[in-house]
């Protein structure tokens, strides 16, 4: 096996054993450590990129000197290597562009440990991309879900902040029973943990139509408790909370990528584990595209309604994950395909808007509502032009990442046809008329002139916020120029689960 074939692993220990290590060190120290370790995280998640190109196929990596079925192993393909260099670039551009804002908003005590839940974070993250075993999957989900709930509840200063992460480890808490108890179940059924293993298992009791009640109930125990974590509606309610009460670095990382992490997992779940038509044959995919639609329309009328601008990204992120369960509910190919590309899409265009959203804010006096943002973009051009990027981008504006996912959402729902077509094209041009109801009318309060309150400063972003911005708008805007090679490394990621 090759040098560059371990590097999944890699990216799965360096952080966690990284966590341990900066949870001790020093402020200043514990910040560069976490930097420098997301940073090679990156930079070996780009050479695996780069590898797999050439590779052709995907493979088992064995951990330790037991082989399937009584061994743990990961497994890595295209699609693999391209969610988890976005995962760990993404991590590292929001730990960069929100670390002045860490200084202010966290005690220096705790600066240390908030680093260290940046890592075990990015250990989870790319752990749930690799991962062949399923109760491995469970054991970072839950490391997923403390590492989430800390570094909500680490603006500890502001008291919301520790009534939504109550909130968040509840919900979460809850998804996380139903997928162990679902794993619990199959387990039963099987007797394997190893993806490959129960796919093997599972095809084999559909076809003889053994315990296919059992069967049903596994696979809606599983897609539910992943569906709770993801936020899909009505699982929700943690979001709004959650997302606007954060620090700038935990909200962005929560919205783009933690969220999304679970839906990967899901799509993992749903192909290599139970497979295509075992989850057709229970119409469960037709439950999640039901709350798909209701998610893409409750997220955005709730959105409108909003006055505070962190809110209403909030509910954006609703709106959004209904874009992700309606394309996995059309139960196609083409379907999964576009979900995956749109959770690359969102990721890049939440991101820049919760780091966007505080220079404007601290520009308009320290408020977020819309009647105090007015002139904001003048205030602070390098944010505004960033926020209005992220805007428009999830409002489908064509050289932009988001109209590329939206366009292959409804492509998939043409080729899926019959009702589930017509709903679904219904629902993304009446979402989409939502979007640029909230977002251009916030681009445009913020373009618009007016004096700022009293007391604000001109501008106040600072290199690292600056880097930050400008990477994610070269990200928006790259995504819609290279979308054709990340759809084909993703497509043929998908033909590999098969």
């Amino acid at each position: 096996m090759a040098l560059w074939q371990s590097i999944p692993f890699a990216c799965i220990l360096i952080p966690l054993f990284g966590a341990a290590v900066c949870s001790v060190l020093p402020r200043r120290i514990a910040r560069g450590w976490a930097t420098g370790l997301v940073a090679l995280v990156m930079g070996l998640s780009c050479w695996f990129v780069m590898e797999m190109q050439s590779f052709q196929g995907s493979y088992a990596y064995p951990m330790g000197h037991f082989g399937a079925p009584i061994g743990n192993e990961l497994k890595a393909g295209p699609m693999e290597a391209v969610m988890g260099l976005m995962f760990s670039g993404l991590t590292l551009i929001c730990l960069i562009g929100g670390a002045r804002r860490l200084e202010k908003d966290i005690t220096e005590g705790r600066l240390g440990l908030y680093h260290a839940l940046i890592l075990l974070m990015l250990s989870a993250l790319m752990a749930q991309v690799y991962t062949n075993d399923l109760f491995t999957a469970y054991v970072f989900v839950e490391i997923m879900t403390i590492a989430g709930c800390g570094l909500i509840a680490a603006r500890a200063q502001k008291g919301q902040a520790l009534v939504s992460a109550v909130r968040y480890m509840v919900m979460n808490l809850i998804g996380s029973a139903l997928f162990l108890l679902g794993i619990i179940l199959l387990y039963d059924l099987t007797g394997h943990l190893l993806m490959p293993n129960l796919r093997e298992a599972v095809a084999a009791l559909h076809a003889e139509g053994q315990y296919d009640l059992q069967l049903t109930i596994v696979v809606a125990l599983l897609c539910t408790g992943l569906a709770a974590k993801g936020a899909l509606f009505p699982f929700h309610t943690w979001v709004p909370d959650a997302y606007s009460n954060g620090t700038p670095t935990s909200s962005a990382l929560l919205a783009s990528l933690v969220s999304k992490s679970y839906i990967v997992l899901l799509v993992k779940v749903a192909l290599r584990v139970i497979g295509a038509d075992v989850i057709i044959s229970t119409d469960v995919h037709d439950v999640m595209f039901g709350f798909g639609i209701i998610g893409m329309l409750a997220g955005s009328i709730v959105a409108i309604r909003s006055s505070d601008v962190r809110r209403m990204i909030a509910w954006s992120s609703v709106a959004q994950i209904g874009y992700i369960f309606m394309g996995i509910g059309l139960g196609t190919e083409a379907g999964m395909k576009a979900a995956l590309f749109h959770i690359i899409a969102h990721a890049a265009a939440k991101s820049i808007l919760f780091l966007a959203v505080e220079p404007l804010s601290d520009a308009s006096g320290g408020h977020s509502s819309l009647s105090y943002l007015r002139g904001a973009g003048f205030r602070s051009p390098l944010a505004g032009v960033a926020f209005t990027v992220g805007a428009l981008s999830l409002t489908g504006l064509p050289l932009l990442g988001g109209f590329v996912s939206k366009l292959n959402l409804g492509l998939a729902a043409l080729d899926c046809g019959g009702a589930h077509a017509w709903i679904a094209l219904a629902a993304l041009a009446l979402s989409t008329l939502l979007n640029v109801l909230y977002m251009v009318r916030i681009v445009l309060v913020i373009w618009s002139r007016g004096e700022a309150p009293e007391g604000s400063p001109a501008a106040v972003t600072g290199n690292r916020l600056d880097f930050a911005l400008i990477m994610l708008i070269t990200a928006n805007v790259g995504l819609f120029f290279f979308a054709s090679p990340i759809m084909a490394s993703l497509q043929v990621g998908i033909g590999l689960f098969g």
